[in-house]
């Protein structure tokens, strides 16, 4: 019995470690990006910052500046892009302590 447990307990944390299933307004975001035939980012990025797991969508032609998003969907800044290359200079530490970065979806 405790064996199976443990079997089913090390599968559940298996699971949960395993899953990168998006957030939803990221999804659809990515889904409005595939579709549209303007300009959008090459890629996004999911990073851990500040304690939390953020989107990163880097900046775009036509000085479209950067986005950084939580995984609740808040904006939080643009760390860089727009006119002056700088972002919005709201969260200027951004670069220097991001981590863990994956990328979560990639223009075809």
């Amino acid at each position: 019995m405790a064996m199976r447990f443990f079997a089913f307990f090390c599968f559940v944390l298996l699971f949960v470690a395993c899953n990168d299933e998006l957030p939803q307004h990221i999804a659809d975001m990515i889904e409005q990006y595939e579709s549209n035939p303007g300009p959008v980012p090459n890629e996004i990025w999911r990073y851990r910052f500040e304690e939390e797991t953020v989107y990163y969508f880097p900046p775009m032609p036509y000085d479209i500046p950067s986005m950084l998003v939580s995984a609740d969907g808040d904006f939080i800044c643009s760390p860089d892009g727009g006119l002056t290359g700088a972002g919005d200079g709201k969260c200027p530490n951004f670069f220097e302590q991001r981590r863990s970065g994956k990328i979560v979806w990639r223009k075809q």
